[in-house]
């Protein structure tokens, strides 16, 4: 496996990501990994790890740039459920990020994605978790042309009463759109997943939409109480699948 730190400029700054590809056989499709709240940190550059140990480059960019490494670059999620104050900053990091600000910090991504010899050109794939689900879709729609294969796993705001709410946009789409959801999460209302599958068809967007049984919000992730293993693994399954179908052709 190779593996970097690197940085590519934005108009806000250096955001810094850690990419990976394999050592051999390379081009490979290229996939952008969006972190989830709690930001960069081993347990996401594991997982991205293991989307490239299967064929592929990905980049996982550290969204929280404009605010630094000091301001929340990787909260501990041990201590989460018990500190207040810790719980406040990753918030107010969270926050911080804007649907447009992410698709400002894709462009110049794509930018970098197409100077290096190991991404391969053609379609990207992308995936995000929780806070990420509604990024994922805003750029798949900024980005039409680019990302042919989109995945979100328990992504919160995709639906909003915002003006800038994902789902508005989803028309634009052309790419192919993987959406799951855990059976019980708080964080994702019952309204969104009903009202979820008919938007998608009445926008024409190729789609699958799926609701894990027996999962809470966070089921993939090794390091959460969450974690639920044969919900992981079916996740790894149809993510693979989506980025196989439709990077590799």
């Amino acid at each position: 496996m190779r593996e970097a730190e690197v940085s590519v400029h934005t108009d806000d700054g250096d955001m810094d990501l850690f990419v990976c590809h394999p050592e051999e056989g390379g081009p490979y499709p290229a996939v952008v990994f969006y972190m989830d709240a709690p930001g960069i940190r081993e347990e996401l550059r594991d997982m991205a790890r293991r989307i490239a140990t299967v064929g592929y480059y990905v980049a996982l960019p550290n969204l929280y740039y404009r605010i630094g490494r000091e301001g929340g670059y990787g909260f501990d999620l041990s201590r989460i459920g018990e500190d207040d104050g810790e719980r406040e900053i990753m918030f107010a990091a969270m926050n911080s990020l804007s649907n447009a600000g992410v698709v400002a910090d894709t462009r110049p991504l794509l930018a970098f994605l197409e100077g290096e010899a190991e991404a391969k050109p053609g379609p990207r794939g992308c995936v995000g978790y929780c806070m990420s689900g509604r990024f994922v879709m805003a750029v798949a729609a900024a980005f039409a042309d680019d990302f042919a294969a989109i995945a979100a796993y328990y992504g919160v705001g995709i639906i909003t009463e915002e003006s800038d709410s994902p789902h508005l946009s989803a028309a634009a789409i052309q790419g192919e759109v993987y959406l799951a959801f855990a059976e019980g999460d708080v964080h994702v209302p019952e309204a969104v997943l009903r009202a979820l599958p008919g938007i998608m068809e009445q926008s024409g967007v190729t789609h699958r939409i799926e609701i894990y049984p027996g999962t809470t919000h966070g089921f993939a992730f090794p390091a959460r109480q969450a974690y639920n293993k044969p919900a992981a693994d079916r996740h790894w399954e149809r993510l693979f699948d989506l980025f196989d179908r439709r990077l590799r052709a």
